[in-house]
């Protein structure tokens, strides 16, 4: 029984590995090719000579009159902060109304609010396109953070609502002898112990904000003078681009700051998924 286990462990790590290994070539690709120049990249992608090897490529990407990064920095930057703080202003409270109200009525919202996780983003571009030019919103920054605030509201609620929900009652029960509202007992009391969990949504949202091309490619619009870092690299390379040396290094610049976040805050982000009352 023993050798089975250890069998069946040893079949789970190397296949754990191997996934991760494939998932790291792209990123491999990316760095190594960031300092070579394109006839290096086309005749062999896959080694760095060392000797070679030059971070000219880097400062042309950094100093390129055609997108400047720090801006798409500040840009996106901006924009997850105001997505994240607008998503769990609203979640916070509807996830505490769900769950400490055990009905029917209660569980059919919270399953209308999590088909949302299930549905394509683009699927719903056009149709929000006309909505936010009908209210004047199109082509503009705030109509990006409602739209991107409502894609991350089913995962951010379904994910503070199973929190709260083990949260034990006495603690409501506890503050409303004391004489405190609902509204104080959930930012006074409830809110607080879910520092975890908001790290986590936090991060995750943070990951899924910045990666997002579709969504301000099409609302802020192609000729717009606001680029976010992914909006910024499509414009700085050019639609046709075959140059590989600006379009590796300005990926390479464009990935590395949520890159170095995830990873000094993935022990957020496993402790927050595991966190208990």
């Amino acid at each position: 029984m023993k050798k089975t286990l250890t069998s069946a462990a040893a079949l789970r790590v190397t296949f754990v590995t191997l996934a991760s290994l494939c998932m790291l070539v792209p990123m491999y690709l990316l760095v190594v090719n960031a300092f070579k120049s394109q006839r290096e990249i086309l005749s062999n992608p896959f080694t760095l000579d060392l000797g070679t090897a030059t971070f000219q490529h880097l400062a042309d990407a950094w100093n390129n009159p055609g997108f400047s990064i720090l801006k798409g920095y500040g840009t996106t930057l901006a924009l997850v902060l105001c997505v994240n703080a607008l998503a769990m202003v609203v979640c916070a409270p509807a996830a505490y109304v769900l769950a400490r109200t055990p009905k029917l009525v209660s569980r059919l919202l919270l399953f209308f609010f999590i088909a949302g996780m299930f549905i394509p983003t683009q699927v719903i571009l056009v149709p929000v396109i006309f909505v936010l030019r009908a209210v004047g919103l199109m082509g503009t920054m705030p109509g990006l953070v409602l739209f991107m605030t409502a894609t991350t509201i089913p995962f951010t609620l379904f994910v503070f609502f199973g929190y709260i929900r083990v949260l034990p009652r006495s603690l409501d029960e506890a503050a409303a002898i004391d004489g405190a509202g609902k509204y104080y007992t959930l930012w006074r009391i409830i809110v607080p112990l879910m520092r975890p969990i908001i790290a986590t949504v936090f991060i995750l949202n943070a990951l899924s904000v910045w990666n997002d091309f579709a969504s301000p490619q099409m609302i802020l619009g192609p000729g717009s003078d606001v680029y976010t870092v992914t909006t910024g690299v499509y414009a700085a390379v050019g639609q046709y681009s075959t140059d590989y040396t600006k379009v590796f290094p300005t990926l390479l610049l464009a990935v590395i700051p949520i890159l170095v976040i995830f990873v000094v805050m993935q022990r957020h982000v496993m402790s927050g998924l595991a966190a208990g009352p």
